[in-house]
């Protein structure tokens, strides 16, 4: 069916979910079967660059063309941000999604003012900018070209297989400017990556992706990110990652440790108790102090993941203190970045 047949509404009706009235942009909200159960919310945003607060050095900048995600990661960090728009952080970040329509006319023009300095641009720092509905949305592919032609360097995040649609643009837009890529892949055991990631390409087809990637020319970088306590942690699954990676031609690899913000912290211990009930109470003695997980484990697990790491001979990547995306190779004279396995 044609897409534009499945509109559900244009403006915000007396019945819309209560947040979106927030968006003086809402242009209408579409459904269709190729995505059961999910609904676009189209908008029009004023503005792409996000600046990232307290920035000296680094990216400072990040662009979001997606708000929620149909990756459907129990584990997503970015869930509390649909709170905003007095939207759930479980089902409603995976099934109404925010499209900016119109984000690369609107970074278009913010590029071509006297006080953009080309700086460089992480995608793929709070939801992901290759999620399913790029496919129909194709916003990326604008997105890039316009700050390749600013001189912007490009950073990218993401774990969707459709970042190989834009290789070959991403190759060419690298003559111009720095392009980092890296892939996000934690799991590498079948069944669990689909019952944590039930909406994300498998990770054979991710490993497939830095291969492809490699092919054209660019690095790619892979976050293992996060290492799940107790299921992804041990020494098997972390070697069997590391060999994987190595065979696809990772450039780098780097980690972190899950760490549990109020919203995403309810809806992973849902998902804990549905599937690894025996788990919960280790979760709970090991999350007491809140967020992150103890730096004792946390140095524990950067040993084990490092001996594993060393083993493949892979390098370690480095991830920038700001965004937590990959850090951009333009960045030549910013300190080194935190590790992030020790926060």
């Amino acid at each position: 069916m044609r897409w534009a047949g499945q509109e559900l509404s244009t403006g915000v009706a007396s019945d819309a979910l209560p947040g979106l009235a927030k968006i003086s942009g809402l242009v209408r909200s579409v459904q269709t079967p190729e995505f059961a159960g999910v609904t676009f919310h189209e908008v029009m945003a004023k503005s792409a660059l996000n600046k990232v607060p307290g920035t000296a050095m680094g990216f400072g900048w990040t662009i979001n063309p997606y708000r929620g995600c149909t990756h459907a990661c129990v584990y997503c960090f970015a869930r509390p941000t649909h709170g905003y728009l007095e939207l759930d952080a479980g089902d409603d970040f995976d099934r109404q999604i925010i499209v900016k329509v119109n984000v690369a006319d609107v970074l278009r023009k913010e590029v071509r003012k006297a006080s953009w300095n080309g700086e460089a641009v992480a995608l793929g720092t709070n939801t992901d900018p290759y999620q399913r509905a790029e496919g129909r949305y194709k916003l990326m592919p604008q997105i890039l070209t316009a700050l390749a032609e600013s001189g912007s360097p490009i950073s990218i995040l993401t774990k969707g297989t459709l970042l190989r649609r834009d290789l070959e643009l991403l190759a060419d837009l690298s003559t111009r400017v720095p392009v980092d890529i890296a892939m996000s892949i934690a799991i590498y055991d079948d069944d669990l990556q689909h019952a944590v990631e039930p909406g994300t390409p498998s990770t054979s087809a991710r490993l497939a992706t830095v291969a492809a990637v490699r092919e054209h020319g660019l690095p790619c970088s892979v976050f293992v990110m996060p290492v799940l306590p107790y299921l992804t942690d041990t020494k098997k699954h972390l070697s069997q990652a590391m060999r994987g990676l190595a065979e696809a031609g990772a450039t780098s690899v780097l980690h972190s440790t899950l760490y549990l913000k109020p919203g995403t912290r309810e809806w992973y211990f849902a998902w804990l108790e549905r599937t690894h009930p025996d788990l919960v109470a280790r979760y709970q003695e090991l999350y007491r102090g809140g967020t992150h997980a103890p730096k004792e484990y946390k140095k524990w697990l950067a040993a084990r993941f490092s001996e594993a790491r060393r083993a493949s001979g892979l390098e370690t990547g480095r991830a920038d203190p700001a965004t937590g995306a990959m850090f951009s190779r333009a960045v030549r004279q910013a300190p080194p970045a935190r590790d992030l396995t020790l926060f």
